[in-house]
Protein backbone atom coordinates (compact mmCIF):
# COMPACT_ATOMS: atom_id res chain seq x y z
CA UNK A 1 0.00 0.00 0.00
CA UNK A 2 1.38 3.17 -0.84
CA UNK A 3 1.29 5.94 1.61
CA UNK A 4 -0.57 8.96 0.27
CA UNK A 5 0.89 12.89 1.15
CA UNK A 6 -0.37 14.51 4.04
CA UNK A 7 -3.09 17.11 2.92
CA UNK A 8 -4.10 18.28 5.96
CA UNK A 9 -1.97 21.36 5.84
CA UNK A 10 -3.67 24.39 5.46
CA UNK A 11 -0.88 26.98 4.98
CA UNK A 12 -0.76 30.13 6.28
CA UNK A 13 -3.85 31.65 7.11
CA UNK A 14 -2.88 35.10 7.98
CA UNK A 15 -5.81 37.70 7.77
CA UNK A 16 -5.24 40.16 4.97
CA UNK A 17 -5.05 43.90 5.93
CA UNK A 18 -7.97 45.84 5.18
CA UNK A 19 -6.13 48.83 4.45
CA UNK A 20 -2.60 49.57 2.78
CA UNK A 21 0.07 51.26 5.20
CA UNK A 22 3.03 53.25 5.05
CA UNK A 23 4.78 51.59 2.55
CA UNK A 24 2.67 49.29 1.44
CA UNK A 25 0.65 51.88 -0.76
CA UNK A 26 2.04 52.06 -3.99
CA UNK A 27 2.00 53.52 -7.18
CA UNK A 28 1.20 56.66 -5.72
CA UNK A 29 2.17 59.99 -6.65
CA UNK A 30 -0.08 62.33 -4.76
CA UNK A 31 -2.55 61.42 -1.43
CA UNK A 32 -5.00 64.07 0.40
CA UNK A 33 -4.02 63.95 3.66
CA UNK A 34 -6.46 64.40 6.50
CA UNK A 35 -6.14 63.60 10.65
CA UNK A 36 -5.57 65.16 13.96
CA UNK A 37 -2.62 67.66 13.88
CA UNK A 38 -1.89 68.35 10.67
CA UNK A 39 -2.65 71.12 7.56
CA UNK A 40 -5.47 68.63 5.62
CA UNK A 41 -4.50 69.01 1.93
CA UNK A 42 -2.71 67.25 -1.21
CA UNK A 43 0.89 65.99 -0.48
CA UNK A 44 3.34 64.30 -2.32
CA UNK A 45 3.50 60.55 -1.39
CA UNK A 46 6.94 61.06 0.49
CA UNK A 47 6.39 63.83 2.37
CA UNK A 48 2.66 63.29 3.85
CA UNK A 49 4.89 59.48 5.12
CA UNK A 50 7.85 61.46 6.36
CA UNK A 51 5.25 63.94 8.53
CA UNK A 52 3.34 60.39 9.46
CA UNK A 53 6.67 59.02 10.78
CA UNK A 54 7.74 62.32 12.55
CA UNK A 55 4.39 62.07 14.45
CA UNK A 56 5.42 58.17 15.38
CA UNK A 57 2.10 57.30 13.52
CA UNK A 58 1.18 55.13 10.35
CA UNK A 59 -0.27 56.55 7.23
CA UNK A 60 -3.40 54.90 6.20
CA UNK A 61 -4.81 54.34 2.90
CA UNK A 62 -8.73 55.63 4.09
CA UNK A 63 -10.31 55.83 0.20
CA UNK A 64 -7.57 54.20 -2.52
CA UNK A 65 -10.38 55.13 -5.62
CA UNK A 66 -10.32 58.58 -4.63
CA UNK A 67 -8.79 61.25 -6.93
CA UNK A 68 -5.56 61.62 -5.12
CA UNK A 69 -6.24 58.34 -3.00
CA UNK A 70 -7.13 59.80 0.95
CA UNK A 71 -4.99 58.53 3.58
CA UNK A 72 -4.89 59.51 7.20
CA UNK A 73 -2.18 60.09 9.74
CA UNK A 74 -3.28 57.81 12.66
CA UNK A 75 -1.93 54.90 14.88
CA UNK A 76 -2.97 51.90 13.04
CA UNK A 77 -3.18 49.62 16.01
CA UNK A 78 -5.87 52.01 17.46
CA UNK A 79 -7.64 52.53 14.37
CA UNK A 80 -7.94 48.39 13.73
CA UNK A 81 -9.26 48.39 17.18
CA UNK A 82 -12.07 50.91 16.91
CA UNK A 83 -12.93 49.27 13.48
CA UNK A 84 -13.57 45.82 14.94
CA UNK A 85 -15.52 47.53 17.83
CA UNK A 86 -18.16 49.50 15.73
CA UNK A 87 -18.34 45.84 13.38
CA UNK A 88 -19.08 44.40 17.02
CA UNK A 89 -21.56 46.80 18.28
CA UNK A 90 -23.67 46.67 15.11
CA UNK A 91 -23.56 42.71 15.58
CA UNK A 92 -25.11 43.36 18.86
CA UNK A 93 -27.18 45.69 17.43
CA UNK A 94 -28.49 43.25 15.07
CA UNK A 95 -31.93 41.06 15.81
CA UNK A 96 -32.33 38.05 14.96
CA UNK A 97 -35.62 36.31 14.37
CA UNK A 98 -36.72 33.33 16.13
CA UNK A 99 -39.15 30.57 14.37
CA UNK A 100 -40.66 28.14 17.05
CA UNK A 101 -42.28 25.08 15.20
CA UNK A 102 -45.42 23.14 16.66
CA UNK A 103 -45.95 19.87 14.36
CA UNK A 104 -49.58 18.77 14.51
CA UNK A 105 -51.32 16.04 13.42
CA UNK A 106 -54.38 15.55 10.98
CA UNK A 107 -56.07 13.59 13.92
CA UNK A 108 -54.64 16.25 16.81
CA UNK A 109 -57.87 16.44 19.29
CA UNK A 110 -58.94 19.15 21.46
CA UNK A 111 -57.09 19.25 24.23
CA UNK A 112 -53.56 18.54 22.06
CA UNK A 113 -54.89 21.92 19.89
CA UNK A 114 -55.58 23.46 23.02
CA UNK A 115 -52.22 22.97 25.13
CA UNK A 116 -50.25 23.99 21.41
CA UNK A 117 -52.29 27.26 20.65
CA UNK A 118 -50.84 28.02 24.39
CA UNK A 119 -47.59 27.58 23.88
CA UNK A 120 -48.01 29.54 20.53
CA UNK A 121 -49.33 32.70 21.80
CA UNK A 122 -46.65 32.52 24.45
CA UNK A 123 -43.97 32.46 21.63
CA UNK A 124 -45.97 35.30 19.47
CA UNK A 125 -45.81 37.53 23.00
CA UNK A 126 -42.04 36.96 23.47
CA UNK A 127 -41.36 38.39 19.84
CA UNK A 128 -40.68 35.07 17.86
CA UNK A 129 -42.69 33.83 14.52
CA UNK A 130 -44.29 30.85 14.87
CA UNK A 131 -44.34 28.24 12.15
CA UNK A 132 -46.96 25.75 12.67
CA UNK A 133 -47.28 22.42 10.63
CA UNK A 134 -49.96 19.60 9.71
CA UNK A 135 -47.29 16.41 9.23
CA UNK A 136 -49.15 13.94 7.36
CA UNK A 137 -47.57 10.80 7.38
CA UNK A 138 -48.51 7.48 5.24
CA UNK A 139 -51.80 7.64 4.16
CA UNK A 140 -52.99 10.53 6.27
CA UNK A 141 -52.02 12.24 3.32
CA UNK A 142 -55.86 11.94 2.20
CA UNK A 143 -56.85 14.33 4.81
CA UNK A 144 -55.47 17.37 3.73
CA UNK A 145 -59.10 19.38 3.81
CA UNK A 146 -58.82 18.31 8.41
CA UNK A 147 -55.12 19.32 7.95
CA UNK A 148 -56.01 22.76 6.47
CA UNK A 149 -58.99 23.24 8.88
CA UNK A 150 -56.63 22.68 11.98
CA UNK A 151 -54.33 24.94 10.51
CA UNK A 152 -57.25 27.62 10.12
CA UNK A 153 -58.66 27.13 13.46
CA UNK A 154 -55.21 27.96 15.06
CA UNK A 155 -55.01 31.16 13.15
CA UNK A 156 -58.50 32.14 14.90
CA UNK A 157 -56.84 30.83 17.72
CA UNK A 158 -54.27 33.43 17.38
CA UNK A 159 -55.98 36.32 15.53
CA UNK A 160 -55.85 38.59 18.44
CA UNK A 161 -51.51 38.12 19.53
CA UNK A 162 -50.34 37.07 16.01
CA UNK A 163 -51.07 38.26 11.87
CA UNK A 164 -50.60 34.98 9.27
CA UNK A 165 -47.61 35.38 6.88
CA UNK A 166 -50.13 33.84 4.25
CA UNK A 167 -52.54 31.01 3.68
CA UNK A 168 -51.56 27.04 4.32
CA UNK A 169 -49.52 25.89 1.75
CA UNK A 170 -48.81 21.50 1.35
CA UNK A 171 -45.27 21.25 0.81
CA UNK A 172 -44.45 17.50 0.23
CA UNK A 173 -45.65 15.96 3.08
CA UNK A 174 -46.64 19.04 5.32
CA UNK A 175 -49.25 21.54 5.58
CA UNK A 176 -47.62 24.34 7.02
CA UNK A 177 -48.31 28.48 7.70
CA UNK A 178 -46.23 31.03 9.33
CA UNK A 179 -47.48 33.44 11.84
CA UNK A 180 -45.78 36.90 12.72
CA UNK A 181 -46.55 38.81 16.15
CA UNK A 182 -48.36 41.85 16.06
CA UNK A 183 -46.25 44.04 18.46
CA UNK A 184 -42.97 43.29 18.56
CA UNK A 185 -41.16 42.52 22.39
CA UNK A 186 -39.79 45.44 23.50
Amino acid sequence: MALRPNNNYRGNKREEEPYRINQLIRGVEEVRLVGENIEIGVYPFAKALAIAESQNLDLVEISPKAVPPVCKVIDYAKFKYDQKKKQKEIKANATKTVIKEIRFGPNTDEHDFNFKLKHAVNFLKEGAKVKAYVHFVGRTIVFKERGEMLLLNFAKGLEDVGKPDDMPKLEGKRMSIIFSPKVAKK
